[in-house]
């Protein structure tokens, strides 16, 4: 058996043997079916890698890119603009809940859950209520490649709401020299890491390796890490493919784009300050005097310092036999083309419009604006709906549900629902009126168009039966309500008792 063993291992496979011939033809210079996959002068740049998405972003690679993201950030107004406008969008003031018990809002955990995340008491820093900590996050995404929320329960004497509070970490915390299999202790199969992220033998994610500070902090700290269980730990970033365990910067397609332009404008400024530094320059004689002023015998010209830079307005004599010549700086044109090409290949890498990017609407028209607008939403509500909410608001409702468990609510069919902000109106006079029709032919429900409104329907039925209420006690009919008023202005007749239950 060990010597078939052994031959089986020396032959390779038909397939191996089809690879080989295929990988030898390619290196020879014979054209590849895919114009992509041919190996010659014009393909010498690519870099073709075989390495999974963790293996491409390594602990050296996430540090390097994090680091120019946030230079950017600091310093480039593109960058700060692009992640501003992507935060803003994701999360604007806030992506709102509800708690539902068996798909109706629950009074009483609804309170609860008010009173403690519309609060700044919710974070750890006391500074922001749960939306501002949406922001954070949608931001550090954007940014840093991904944003770390972890849960810190609090003792019942720190009289909060619920006694847990959500902190926002960097990913810098995650201690990514933890890479590889995990030592077997006693027999047993151990599992590996990626990372900083710890993974049982089958795969599943167990938790994370954080250190005690930021590793770039100015306090003193333990530069030791702890293991946190991944049930007190949401890990919030971009999965581009399948089994990444980790997020890169959104600059990541547009950095050396973003620093190439930005090169470009400081040359620019810098030709422009030149050219504007006009100076006058006065020859003297050949003994020293010039004419039309006299000289100074005190004066020795020797002791005049050099001129060594000019600025706007210079009027500088010269002694005899000393010139001076500038070069004519080089022209430069096509400025705002080039900057507009830059700028709308810096707003297709981050997925946001030129006219957002950059406020230039002076080639916008209203269809073009319009269309615009809704390929970006779409972009939004995919981040929303399919990253942000998934990974950071469903970590908020199970944690929050575990603590008010702890207290001894019944949380028995609690969930919780949310609504994103509304996305403003581009036409109101012609998208009111659409909505109207939508729901009136069947197309739409009330409580879809409240959603898409940014409101939650439950809150603004309850808002509207009140003022409609209110309205009826003071005895006042206004022509926006449809139980009084028709759409063309006639009076509604309400049925009496026996026509809403005719006798039969």
């Amino acid at each position: 058996m060990k010597l078939i063993d052994r031959i089986l291992r020396r032959a390779p496979s038909h397939a191996e043997k089809a690879s080989s011939a295929s990988t030898q033809r390619i290196r020879r210079g014979a054209r590849a079916e895919y114009d992509g996959a041919t190996v010659g002068r014009r393909a010498a740049g690519w870099r073709r890698t075989k390495l999974d998405a963790n293996g491409e972003l390594s602990p050296a690679v996430q540090a390097a890119l994090r680091g120019i993201a946030r230079d950017l950030d600091r310093n480039n107004p593109w960058a700060t603009a692009g992640a501003n406008k992507i935060a803003e969008h994701l999360v604007g003031t806030g992506i709102t809940f509800q708690v539902y018990r068996n798909g109706k809002v629950d009074d009483v955990l609804n309170a609860l859950a008010r009173q403690h995340f519309d609060r700044t008491d919710c974070d750890t820093t006391g500074r922001c209520d749960l939306y501002g900590l949406q922001l954070k996050a949608a931001r550090s995404i954007v940014v840093s490649g991904s944003v770390l929320l972890r849960r810190r329960w609090r003792r019942m004497s720190d009289r909060l709401p619920i006694p847990m509070q959500p902190q926002l970490l960097e990913p810098d915390y995650i201690d990514m020299s933890r890479d590889g299999p995990m030592a077997v202790a006693a027999g047993a199969s151990g599992g590996f890491y990626v990372h900083g992220i710890q993974f049982s033998p089958l795969g599943r994610r167990e938790g994370y390796w954080l250190y005690n500070a930021h590793p770039g902090s100015g306090r003193p700290a333990s530069s030791s890490s702890t293991f946190v269980q991944a049930r007190d730990v949401a890990h919030i970033f971009r999965a581009d493919r399948p089994e990444q365990e980790h997020g890169a910067t959104w600059f990541a397609p547009i950095i050396l784009r973003l620093k190439d332009f930005g090169d470009y404008e400081d040359a620019q400024l810098t030709r422009q300050k030149i050219a504007s530094a006009f100076a006058g320059f006065v020859k003297g004689d050949v003994e020293g005097a010039f004419p039309g002023i006299g000289s100074d015998d005190e004066e020795d010209p020797a002791d005049r310092e050099p001129l060594d830079f000019v600025e706007s307005g210079t009027v500088q004599y010269l002694r005899p036999g000393e010139e001076i010549t500038f070069p004519s700086p080089p022209g430069v044109d096509g400025y705002m083309d080039y900057s507009k090409v830059s700028q709308r290949a810096i707003a297709a890498g981050l997925g946001v419009p030129y006219e957002m990017l950059t406020g230039d609407l002076s080639d916008v028209s209203f269809i073009s604006g319009r269309l615009g607008r809704l390929t970006f939403k779409r972009a939004v509500d995919t981040w929303q709906w399919l990253m942000f909410i998934p990974q950071f608001c469903a970590a908020i409702e199970r944690w929050f549900i575990e603590a008010a468990e702890m207290q001894g609510h019944d949380v028995s069919g609690v969930t919780m629902r949310w609504t994103p902000p509304k996305h403003e109106m581009l036409d109101p006079a012609s998208e009111v009126p659409a909505n109207r029709d939508a729901v009136r032919s069947g197309q739409k429900t009330h409580s879809q168009v409240i959603r898409e409104n940014g409101d939650d329907p439950d809150t603004f039925f309850a808002e509207m039966a009140e003022d409609l209420k209110r309205l009826d006690e003071l005895g006042i009919i206004l022509d926006s309500d449809p139980r009084r008023v028709t759409q063309a202005g006639n009076a509604v007749q309400i049925p009496n008792a026996d026509q809403r239950n005719p006798a039969k």
